[in-house]
């Protein structure tokens, strides 16, 4: 999608690129680098009205070493210019295809590293005063726009220069968070995997200390006598009875495992528990990946784990000269044909005449419902609608 996004750029400016081809190539790849496109496009329109031509840099590699050693990106689209009221301005523009992750330009470290880069490196050609930086993530129909200031964008760069010195040599603490989710150092990060582990034991194993010092507490104040819960050394006097289940002094077992009460858990412990969890799946996921690929791609021997082959199917090894034997055979009927995707009948017809002779054929389906964090952006859904987006007020009439 990022090859496509930079040839429909290119393109669409005048220069010459071969139109890329994948084997991922969708009727949905080409909307979404449309979006992308389309925005990118208006954004340079609106700066030429300034009367000031940007600098135009498409997937630029943007140095960010004088902040973080060695560091650098690939800037998806740099502009260098000025605003249409003639502030100077550069504006960087990210393309993201996932619809897994939101991600949104406020404060946006990536986006800032690369701000600071396109900075430190054209600045000098416009002076500017605004640093604006923009995703474009159409899946997740986000288009996300954060702004600040030259100063402000320095100051951020300077306050993590020490952090970013001090996690090139290796030092200071690891922490978990959302910044995991893409880390590639993740499968074998301890701290990752300490947070999975120290969860499950926190939810599934339980010594229940509190649990037990709080029925001594509560033994006591009803008069009945409580046995001390410290270990207790046990008095070499010979004569002593032999102490039985009811006279022996009480010592906490603290190497015991105790499991917790079956309890159902709630839906409010449940949803609190949901961004752990998910990082703690992702973690799972790039450890199974990482030790396949190690196994696999680099023949490195897992204990306990062997490589096998995976059931395949059959394939035409030459199916130009497999469709002619079946046809000299008689066999015809070999090929199957399909409508094009609506986004190539389109292009074909042009959009205003698409809309004129196939725009009363063309429906949109609501979007499939997902869970999501209650400060995503996007408007709540009505999810008592059914699959074909009926709700029940348009199946029943209002009985008075």
């Amino acid at each position: 999608m990022h090859e496509r996004c930079e040839w429909k750029l290119r393109t669409a400016l005048g220069e010459t690129m071969d139109e890329p081809h994948s084997e991922y190539d969708t009727d949905e790849t080409d909307q979404v680098t449309d979006v992308y496109a389309e925005f990118c496009l208006s954004t340079i329109e609106t700066m030429r009205r300034s009367s000031v031509e940007p600098l135009i840099l498409i997937e630029e590699r943007l140095d960010y070493s004088h902040i973080a050693p060695q560091g650098f990106g690939t800037g998806d689209l740099v502009l260098v210019g000025k605003d249409e009221d003639g502030t100077g301005l550069i504006h960087v523009i990210d393309f993201k295809g996932g619809r897994g992750v939101r991600v949104e330009a406020e404060m946006n470290s990536q986006m800032m590293l690369y701000a600071a880069a396109a900075l430190n490196s054209y600045g000098f050609l416009v002076d500017p005063e605004i640093i604006r930086m923009s995703i474009v993530q159409p899946r997740l129909d986000n288009i996300s726009t954060f702004q600040m200031t030259v100063e402000e964008l320095n100051a951020w760069a300077e306050s993590i220069k020490p952090i970013a010195r001090m996690a090139f040599e290796g030092k200071g603490e690891q922490h978990t968070g959302d910044w995991c989710i893409f880390c590639k150092a993740k499968p074998v990060c301890r701290a990752c995997a300490e947070e999975a582990l120290s969860l499950a034991r926190e939810e599934f194993l339980d010594l229940d200390e509190d649990v037990l010092d709080s029925a001594c507490a509560d033994t006591q104040a009803n008069g009945e006598q409580v046995h001390s819960t410290e270990p207790v050394e046990r008095a070499e006097q010979d004569s002593s009875p032999e102490p039985t289940d009811t006279t022996a002094p009480y010592i906490l077992d603290r190497d015991t495992i105790v499991f917790k009460s079956p309890q159902l858990i709630p839906i409010e412990t449940l949803a609190s528990l949901m961004p752990s969890l998910t990082r703690i799946d992702s973690w799972i996921e790039a450890v199974f990946a990482f030790i396949s690929a190690e196994a696999i791609t680099h023949g490195v021997t897992i204990p306990g784990y062997k490589i096998v082959e995976g059931r395949s199917r059959r394939v035409f090894s030459d199916e130009y000269a497999a469709a002619n034997a079946a046809e000299a055979a008689g066999v015809t009927n070999i090929y199957k044909t399909e409508m094009k995707s609506l986004s190539e009948i389109e292009k074909m017809m042009g959009k205003k005449r698409f809309a004129e002779v196939l725009g009363e054929y063309v429906l949109k389906p609501p979007g499939k419902l997902a869970l999501v964090p209650e400060d995503d952006p996007r408007p709540a859904a009505d999810n008592t609608l059914d699959a074909r987006g009926a709700s029940a007020t348009d199946e029943f009439d209002v009985i008075e």
